[in-house]
C-alpha cells in the first residue's frame, strides 16, 4: 500500500478530525436527549483515495459514502470486506446493475423508472433510502413531498428492495441552523410514511439520512440517524 503520508493524508491529522466529528456527534445527541449510538456517521470517501479510507477503517469507521459506481465498484475489492458501503450519488437507471452486492445501503432512491431497474436487475435484496426533495432545489435530485407516498408504494411492490428510511440534501448555506427547517419536515414526512405503512411494516422505516460536514449538528438535533460526512474528515477533495 502506499505511504498515506505521501497522498496528501496524514494519519494524525485524520485522527483528529475524526475526534472533532464523533465529539460533535456526541454533543449533538446529548442536546437532542439522544443516545450516541442511534447516529451512523457514514464518511463521504467520494473521490478520496483507498489509502485515506484504510486510515479511517484502522480508527474504527466501517461506514463509508460514495456517489460514482465505477469508483465504488474498484474500491471494494482494494478495501476489507467488512466496509458497510452507501451509494449516496445519482443513479442512472442503467447503471443499477453494477451495484450488486457492494452495498449495504442505497441513498438516493427519487423515481419509479429507477425503483423498477434495480428490481429487474438487481440479484439481490435490497435497502433502499427515499430521496426527498425537500427544498425543491432544481439542481439536486430528489421526489417531491407530495408523490413521496406514490414513490414508496411502487418501491413496497418490490419483492427485491426494502425501504428503510428517507434522505435529503439541504441547501448550502453559511448557517447551518438554516437547514433546521427543511430536517424538520424530513422528520414529519418520516412520521406520515409510517402511519401510510402501517403497522408490521413501519418498524422498517427507521432512518433518516440528513446532515453533511456543515450542518450534521442540526441533522443530528432533528431526528437524523446518518450523517454524511466528508470535508470534515478527509478535508477538502484532493486534486489529480
Amino acid at each position: 500500500m502506499q505511504n498515506p503520508i505521501m497522498t496528501g493524508y496524514d494519519p494524525q491529522r485524520l485522527h483528529e478530525a475524526l475526534l472533532r466529528v464523533r465529539r460533535t456527534i456526541s454533543e449533538a445527541c446529548e442536546r437532542a436527549g439522544r443516545a450516541p449510538g442511534e447516529v451512523r456517521l457514514v464518511a463521504v470517501s467520494k473521490t478520496h483515495p483507498v489509502e485515506a479510507i484504510a486510515i479511517l477503517y484502522e480508527l474504527g469507521v466501517r461506514d463509508f459514502g460514495e456517489s460514482y459506481v465505477q469508483e465504488l465498484v474498484d474500491k471494494v475489492g482494494r478495501l476489507p470486506n467488512d466496509i458497510r458501503w452507501h451509494f449516496i450519488g445519482g443513479l442512472q437507471s442503467n447503471k443499477a446493475r453494477f451495484l450488486g452486492n457492494e452495498i449495504s445501503l442505497l441513498h438516493s432512491v427519487d423515481r419509479t423508472s429507477l425503483i423498477e431497474a434495480l428490481q429487474r436487475r438487481s440479484e439481490q435484496p435490497m435497502d433502499i433510502l427515499l430521496q426527498v426533495n425537500v427544498a425543491a432545489e432544481a439542481t439536486k435530485g430528489g421526489t417531491s413531498p407530495d408523490q413521496l407516498v406514490a414513490l414508496y408504494d411502487c418501491a413496497r411492490s418490490q419483492s427485491k428492495l426494502t425501504v428503510r428510511g428517507l434522505m435529503t440534501m439541504a441547501p448550502y448555506c453559511d448557517d447551518p441552523e438554516s437547514s433546521r427547517g427543511h430536517f424538520r419536515v424530513l422528520r414529519a414526512l418520516l412520521d406520515e410514511l409510517r402511519t401510510h405503512a402501517g403497522e408490521g411494516v413501519a418498524s422498517a422505516l427507521s432512518e433518516l439520512s440528513m446532515g453533511m460536514s456543515d450542518d450534521f449538528a442540526v441533522a443530528i438535533e432533528e431526528g437524523a440517524t446518518l450523517v454524511r460526512v466528508g470535508t470534515a474528515l478527509f478535508g477538502d477533495r484532493q486534486s489529480d
